[in-house]
């Protein structure tokens, strides 16, 4: 299994960095660039017109790579589970379109703007709703919950599936949010594919690992042209799909809480967003400079990088915590 995950890092590494460098001119040919919304900090203004939808050139490479990976595996003899490995594709794959048509029509319209919430989140929920169905014929009927650091599996009986479809958008959204500057997305989802990876390794969850292995590749290889100053974004299609990675390895895993707590960042970008619009509403006053809580870091002064040391720092310090309660 070591040999096949290392090829499928490196496969993933390498095809993402090609399919960048021909991308990201065909994209300015295209004149596929950002807009940047008038009410964020006034230094992104430069960004504008920083090609964006790269996310493209990584979810290929994952998809295919996994696929082939499952394929030689199962040749081989390596026992690496292929219906959660499958499932978690699909929901990435399924995030990652609804990302190209809201990216799509931003390009359209012109502005930064592209489905509607109420249309965004139907879609997610058919994709998540799809993914729990499947999960349940091909995987696992189980409807318990584990809570770290103890032996407990809470049976949740029928509530397990309201409780999954919220996490499951919930964790897709959250990453979709957590990418609004450079690098940072990729670098937090970088160290929770790390998790993924040692975790699988250690209690011999070969899907887990290999889902970490080839996000790994595809953040790292994204980096190179997405860390600060960027020269490409991967716009909702990327996040969307990423979202839909790390939320469908939570039940590869069998733990969505551990996922939760790997991925703190997430869950303080979406919670900051909440709190923010929610006070704002009864109070018209606002908590943070600005949210998601990343831009309240800008706007104190934080440099990008700074942001993003500091935001993988927490993740992976989580991520240790996470791995030590599994």
């Amino acid at each position: 299994m070591g040999y096949l995950y290392a090829a499928c890092v490196l496969l993933v590494f390498a095809l993402t960095v090609a399919a960048l460098r021909v991308l990201i001119p065909k994209l300015r040919s295209m004149k596929m660039g950002q807009k940047i919304l008038d009410i964020g900090p006034r230094w992104h203004k430069s960004k504008e017109g920083t090609p964006t939808m790269g996310g493209v050139a990584f979810a290929v490479p994952v998809t295919v790579v996994t696929a082939l990976a499952l394929a030689i595996s199962t040749a081989v003899g390596i026992d690496i589970p292929i219906a959660p490995v499958l499932l978690t594709l699909l929901l990435a794959a399924g995030n990652g379109a609804i990302g190209v048509i809201d990216d799509l029509t931003k390009f359209k319209k012109k502005q930064n703007e592209g489905l509607t919430a109420p249309q965004k989140y139907a879609l997610q929920l058919a994709m998540a709703g799809a993914f729990l169905a499947l999960l349940r014929l091909y995987g696992t009927p189980d409807t318990t919950v584990a809570i770290p650091f103890t032996d407990i599996q809470l049976e949740l009986g029928w509530f397990y599936y309201v409780f999954a479809l919220i996490f499951i958008t919930g964790i897709i959204n959250s990453v979709n949010l957590t990418d609004g500057i450079d690098g940072l997305a990729s670098s937090v989802t970088l160290v929770v594919a790390v998790f993924l990876s040692v975790l699988g390794f250690t209690y011999a969850k070969y899907d887990a690992a290999l889902l970490g292995g080839v996000t790994i590749g595809a953040t790292i290889g994204f980096l190179m042209y997405n860390f600060y100053p960027a020269r490409v974004f991967m716009g909702d299609t990327g996040s969307l799909f990423l979202g839909g990675i790390v939320a469908g390895a939570a039940f590869v895993i069998d733990s969505p809480l551990c996922i939760a707590l790997a991925g703190i960042v997430y869950i303080c970008e979406a919670m900051s967003d909440i709190i923010q619009v929610g006070v704002y509403k009864l109070t018209h006053k606002r908590v943070f400079k600005m949210a998601p809580i990343h831009h309240h870091f800008e706007k104190c002064g934080w440099s990008e990088k700074k942001i993003v040391f500091a935001f993988s720092a927490v993740t992976l310090l989580a991520s240790v915590i996470a791995y030590f309660g599994y």
